[in-house]
């Protein structure tokens, strides 16, 4: 397997907080890394790191190394925007823009300067079939993306993170809004894109990290307890604190 991002000794702060501590892992290439944890325990603290978008945060202090295809992104001058197009991101709650259907797809494409029409149009439909939704939404494009239902919007961020051609996808509990069926259509659809994408997912759901993930990821208080193939974490773990929170104990 190749390793997308290889972090090694990985420390975050928020002021004081000492929010992750001394993290390493290799999350591989067209695999599914699931992170698991309860609440506040630093698994969307980390995934945002992947992307520098702890940047945002101007109390926060990082220590340690994260290479991205062996590249260094902590501490290091790499060109930001340049990182988040090819490190997309899909967050817990549907946030399409307020315009059309295809202006929400074309709005990345058209920030890294393609203007062209039927470029334009072979992106749109290329990401919304990609995004498993092109056929609900193919006589719709005109229309207003707040209009969709909870889990067509959230295929539709999908489609929008796609559009730009990113290499990796993080996704930070992108089904916690959505219905059960709606979380199956994302499911599917997550399993369809790991053939072309590498895809480190948030989730609350440990059935969830069960069906779709190759690795799985244990964060509790700011330790990454155990990362290890979804099977062994869940069949048999290592840690004693990785079986009580699976087995429901606590969390």
């Amino acid at each position: 397997m190749e390793t997308i991002f290889d972090v090694e000794n990985f420390n975050l702060w928020y002021g004081e907080n000492h929010a992750l501590h001394n993290i390493n892992m290799k999350i591989e290439k067209n695999a599914i890394t699931a992170l698991i944890g309860p609440s506040g325990c630093g698994k969307s603290t980390f995934i945002k790191t992947l992307n520098r978008m702890n940047d945002l945060i101007p109390s926060v202090r990082l220590e340690g190394s994260i290479r991205y295809r062996g590249q260094e992104i902590v501490n290091s001058d790499i060109n930001v925007y340049n990182l988040r197009k090819e490190v997309g991101m899909v967050f817990q709650k549907p946030n399409p823009f307020p315009m059309s259907i295809y202006d929400n797809i074309a709005y990345g494409p058209r920030t890294h300067g393609i203007k062209n029409k039927s470029q334009l149009n072979e992106i749109v439909e290329k990401s919304l079939r990609d995004a498993a939704i092109f056929d609900e939404l193919k006589d719709r494009l005109k229309d207003s993306a707040l209009g969709l239902s909870g889990g067509q919007q959230q295929r539709l961020c999908i489609a929008r993170a796609l559009a730009v051609k990113p290499d990796v996808l993080l996704m930070d509990e992108p089904t916690s809004a959505l219905d059960p069926i709606s979380t199956s259509k994302i499911e599917e659809l997550v399993l369809e894109l790991k053939k072309d994408y590498s895809i480190v997912i948030v989730t609350h759901n440990m059935q969830q990290a069960v069906r779709i993930s190759d690795y799985t990821a244990f964060f509790l208080l700011g330790d990454l307890v155990e990362f290890d193939k979804t099977d062994k974490i869940f069949n048999k773990p290592s840690d004693k604190r990785t079986e009580d929170y699976i087995t429901g104990r606590f969390g």
